[in-house]
């Protein structure tokens, strides 16, 4: 998984509006926290297309899975600190004022008691009155199999096409991107597989309050909406 496709990545996502999500992001933080401080981990960081933007008011350090992706964030942003790792069980050993965990990485953990596992995880990595923001991936209603998608990049020396038929196993997402990649240098063509767990709306909260996080649902800006959670300061 996002071993070809990683250095595609940020082609095949430019249409997103990351600067805007982010600045809405810093303003739903700043809504909820009590705690002062500038220090926020991005979990599922992929190529830091968040980062950039929220440099711009805290101090960023990145986690991920993927080789392949983080290679590409330490390429774009190489003054931030990156680790290596799952979010259900990477131990940093300190803490941050802010965690979040966007572009629905949740998704990947696969399972419910694993998804619970990650979000106690990075609770675990926050301070006193910080702030988690999880972006969910779709729930199980909203999910609709056999959705035919397809991402097309148009630059000069690049142009990719990639196309997904959307697939269920169980509870899980299933979903096959075929990747045909032209450049200067020839044409590549790779699928990359993805599997992500249908969680509801239930489950997630259930994980934040079971983490001992405050939760709250806000509407977020495309449509998945983010789970936002606070640690109380202890009684």
């Amino acid at each position: 998984m996002y071993q070809k496709e990683a250095a595609y990545y940020d082609a095949i996502y430019s249409f997103k509006d990351y600067e805007r999500e982010a600045d809405y992001l810093h303003e739903l933080i700043e809504q909820h926290r009590t705690r002062a401080g500038g220090s926020l981990l991005d979990v599922g960081c992929g190529t830091g297309s968040f980062i950039g933007s929220l440099q711009l008011y805290y101090r960023v350090e990145g986690v991920d899975l993927s080789p392949h992706m983080l290679k590409v964030a330490r390429e774009r942003y190489p003054d931030v600190p990156y680790h290596e790792g799952d979010m259900a069980d990477f131990d940093l050993g300190k803490q941050f004022d802010v965690v979040i965990c966007m572009g629905s990485a949740i998704g990947y953990t696969r399972n419910v008691a694993r998804m619970q596992q990650a979000v106690a995880n990075m609770a675990k990595h926050l301070h006193n009155s910080g702030v988690l923001v999880v972006e969910p991936w779709l729930h199980p209603e909203a999910y609709k199999v056999g959705r035919i998608g397809a991402n097309f990049v148009n630059q000069p020396e690049l142009k990719i096409a990639r196309m997904s038929i959307s697939e269920l196993d169980g509870n899980l997402s299933v979903f096959d991107m075929h990747h045909l990649v032209t450049t200067p240098a020839g044409v590549e063509y790779f699928v990359e597989h993805h599997e992500l767990a249908l969680f509801s709306d239930e489950e997630y909260r259930a994980a934040f309050e079971a983490a001992g996080l405050v939760v709250i649902h806000d509407e977020g800006i495309i449509g998945r909406g983010l789970y936002v959670g606070r640690k109380p300061e202890p009684v």
